[in-house]
């Protein structure tokens, strides 16, 4: 008879021993009882990194007896994660650490005390979080909501239709997320201001700072309508009472794999059905995950915390946080990752260690990060920028059993290019010694992406765009573009090269915007375009 992953798991912990699963070393009904007592740790975004890595994260922590209560989870999005991911296994998750030689290592993560869909739409759990928050002993909250979810603005810079109805209707009603943790911080500044620190840990640059930004955005918007009082505002901006520390996270924790489902099953695991949400999330039992991985946040917990370093969290300043997350956001990984992941699907590929075989591809990362990238990059000093990207390019991409796929990543570019090559973009810009105009396969990436909204490969067959919040705006003004067809293209593509809000620079200005419109040219002049541009331009 097999292990079945579920709320009985707890009644298989020998059997699950003498499968190699890692176990908790404390009583989980204990720890439970803690959470409930004296709550310290809350995360939001119960999705896929939370489970391969900060999971595992506190598990560490409480397997060394530095922490004696568990996480708490929230999903503000998508109710199913909660439902069907976490509430039928007791919140227990199947990690599973993918190495390079094949071997799946197991852990058994029973560090989530609790988890809640926190929305006012469900009410009960909605109330029982923001207790929590009314909870002096909350020390801090982490959060894996994906850099859109601190949106609060359309391709324009206007407040989106449910960010003015957040607003205007107030905190009782929020549906944003970041409406949403506004609200439990306002009912944590009416039970009394207690310090928290609000730590995002998502993959964008200065990422404290934006959701600093979108909070205040959404106060500010509540004491203009005699939501909150002038002092919420305060409250919000000590950062001795509010904080929102800095970070930079590094995991690659690809949807769950099909192909460890299955290892796992020949093991002797059952019911471990792959779960697709409503939503458009793909999560699992299980959680498949690589074994590198850093976690380097800024030291600023105004309520105390448990002693992170102790499972390899980095604690150290603004600006070594910083400069850490720049180079791996705007040079050594990231752009890298959206290199692979436009030209994969133009070019037809389904997993990134199969990119990684190619030739052209392999080049393109490589002059998208050691040659264009590197020069830009400042020394974090607690990691070696050039060891960094010999890991990522020689152990980490190329790894067959990171199943990672180029449609995955590709999800959301709108929102992930401005940090991951418009700051390599403005620093050339700024450059007493480097020319912006020698760039190219960072541009050439740009012209890809434009060509990648057509939702043709370089075959000239169709494939499925990934989710992109500015998906039909883009679409829309692109209209009557196609492959072959090259039209006005100035006059398709200018708007968008123009964009700030999308690229982080006017392209134009930047004197890149003429380049790029000549790449996008090329590479929508018919069937094969693609290939042949890229091949010829890396044998130049």
């Amino acid at each position: 008879m097999g292990i079945k992953l579920n709320r009985g798991l707890s009644c298989q912990i020998s059997e699950l021993a003498n499968m190699d699963v890692q176990l908790t070393k404390k009583n989980f009904e204990q720890l439970k009882e803690n959470t409930s007592e004296m709550p310290q740790w809350i995360h939001f975004g119960g999705g896929n990194l939370y489970r391969g890595f900060h999971a595992e994260v506190a598990q560490e922590l409480i397997n060394q007896g530095k922490l004696e209560t568990g996480v708490i989870v929230c999903e503000t999005y998508d109710e199913n994660i909660i439902d069907e991911a976490y509430y039928p296994y007791n919140n227990a998750i199947l990690e599973v650490i993918m190495h390079e030689n094949g071997e799946l290592e197991k852990k058994l993560l029973q560090s989530t005390a609790a988890a809640y869909y926190c929305n006012p739409d469900r009410p009960a759990s909605y109330e029982a979080v923001k207790a929590i928050f009314e909870n002096a002993s909350l020390q801090f909250a982490t959060f894996t909501i994906t850099e859109k979810g601190y949106n609060l603005t359309d391709i324009n810079g206007n407040y989106t239709a449910v960010v003015e109805k957040d607003i205007i209707e107030g905190p009782d009603s929020a549906e944003h997320t970041m409406a949403i943790v506004a609200s439990l911080l306002l009912a944590r500044f009416n039970a009394g201001g207690m310090p928290i620190a609000m730590v995002t840990t998502d993959n964008f640059s200065q990422n404290g700072q934006k959701f600093q930004n979108s909070i205040l955005g959404i106060a500010k918007g509540w004491v203009a309508q005699n939501h909150a009082p002038q002092a919420f505002i305060n409250y919000l901006e000590e950062d001795k009472k509010v904080s929102f520390p800095w970070s930079m996270i590094d995991r690659i924790t690809p949807n769950p794999s099909e192909s460890v489902k299955i290892a796992l099953e020949n093991d002797g695991f059952e019911n471990l059905d792959l779960i697709h949400t409503p939503k458009g999330t793909n999560i699992a039992p299980f959680a498949n995950t690589e074994v590198c991985h850093y976690l380097v946040i800024e030291d600023s917990f105004p309520n105390g915390r448990p002693e992170l370093e102790a499972a390899g969290v980095i604690l150290t300043n603004r600006d070594t946080v910083d400069k850490a997350d720049t180079m791996k956001v705007t040079t050594c990984l990231n752009p890298l990752h959206t290199s692979l992941a436009i030209f994969g699907n133009l070019l037809g590929f389904t997993s990134i260690s199969g990119e990684m075989t190619d030739a052209d591809l392999v080049a393109l990362v490589k002059e998208v990060g050691y040659v264009e990238g590197l020069p830009v990059v400042v020394n974090p000093q607690i990691i070696d920028p050039k060891v960094f990207i010999d890991e990522v390019v020689g152990k980490r991409l190329v790894n067959p059993n990171i199943p990672d796929t180029p449609q995955r990543i590709a999800a959301d570019t709108s929102q992930k290019v401005a940090i991951r090559f418009g700051e390599t973009i403005k620093k050339y810009v700024a450059s007493d010694v480097l020319d912006v105009s020698e760039l190219t396969f960072i541009p050439l990436t740009l012209a890809a992406w434009v060509r990648y909204l057509l939702g043709v490969d370089d075959s000239g067959e169709s494939f499925v765009i990934s989710p992109d919040p500015l998906l039909a705006d883009l679409q829309a003004q692109l209209s009557g573009v196609t492959l072959g067809n090259i039209g006005d293209l100035h006059e398709k593509v200018a708007p968008i090269l123009h964009n700030e809000k999308i690229f982080g620079v006017d392209l134009y200005e930047a004197g890149l915007g003429e380049k790029i419109e000549g790449f996008i040219a090329e590479l929508i002049a018919g069937p094969g375009a693609v290939r042949n541009t890229l091949h010829d331009l890396l044998n130049k």
